[in-house]
């Protein structure tokens, strides 16, 4: 007996929405991205971290394309310390775009840095309203936790998209980077980094300026952290002196991958 028309088009559609896996589907298990260094301007391997075939599968990134002598700069804003302002001034004076992922606790507390952000032409990112570990709470929070930072960087400043996110200290799954792919969001990593975040910790500028400078490699996606005044005091020599180099600086928003390995 031959089935209706209506019946076997009805059965093609279920079957096509079959075949697409929900976010919920993906595997929990937790990855720490980590802060492995780059070394005589070569990148170093995270391949043994098990988790590259997640990252490409998601759209994930944390490097640009290799061959060129581009850099991307980016700054996670938890909290305000007092730096930021001297950081957009060194961007405006050096006319570099950077990326700024804010927390609801910074939006909230520093609104009009940032209008400034988006005023003078930077990438505001998604770091999530509380800072939460995203792989240990469900779904609905999670979209929760984007969409009120997007939903209040919208209020601030009349931006309606907001296109890039970084997990809260770089844990992430496979799931964390399915439901941000399925929200808009590109997930950005870094190839630069070393441990800046505590204001406690701080050994002076030429500390910051070395730990960045003999990591840098061409297409780097740099990650510093907005509290640290070694940071600050060292960003105005770390941009002359990597464009010195044949180093360009380039916005997110330019971003091309070629290699991913």
């Amino acid at each position: 007996m031959k089935r209706a028309p209506w019946l076997a088009l009805v059965s093609i559609i279920i079957a096509s929405l079959l075949a697409i896996p929900p976010a919920t589907a993906y595997g929990t298990t937790p990855y720490h991205f980590g802060f492995k260094k780059s070394k005589d301007g070569q990148l170093a391997s995270i391949a043994q971290e098990g988790f590259m075939e997640i990252l490409r599968k998601q759209g994930a990134i944390f490097l640009g394309d290799t061959d060129k002598k581009e850099l991307y700069l980016t700054f996670d804003n938890g909290y305000e310390n007092g730096y930021t302002t001297q950081v957009l001034d060194v961007l405006k004076k050096k006319k570099v775009s950077a990326a700024f992922f804010v927390t609801g606790h910074y939006v909230k507390d520093q609104p009009e840095l940032i209008k400034r952000m988006v005023k003078e032409g930077h990438v505001i990112g998604n770091h999530s309203w509380s800072h939460p570990d995203m792989s240990q709470i469900p779904v609905s929070r999670m979209k929760d936790e984007l969409s009120k930072v997007q939903e209040k960087v919208f209020h601030l400043t009349g931006q309606k998209e907001m296109h890039f996110e970084r997990p809260p200290r770089g844990i992430f799954s496979e799931k964390t980077l399915a439901v941000s792919k399925e929200l808009g969001y590109t997930t950005v990593f870094w190839s630069i980094a070393y441990q800046d975040w505590n204001p406690k910790q701080q050994k002076g500028w030429n500390h910051a300026y070395q730990k960045v400078m003999s990591q840098l490699h061409p297409g780097a996606v740099i990650l510093l952290h907005s509290v640290s005044k070694d940071n600050a005091e060292a960003l105005a020599k770390i941009i002359d002196d990597a464009r010195q180099q044949g180093y360009e600086f380039k916005s997110l928003e330019q971003l091309k991958v070629k290699h991913y390995n």
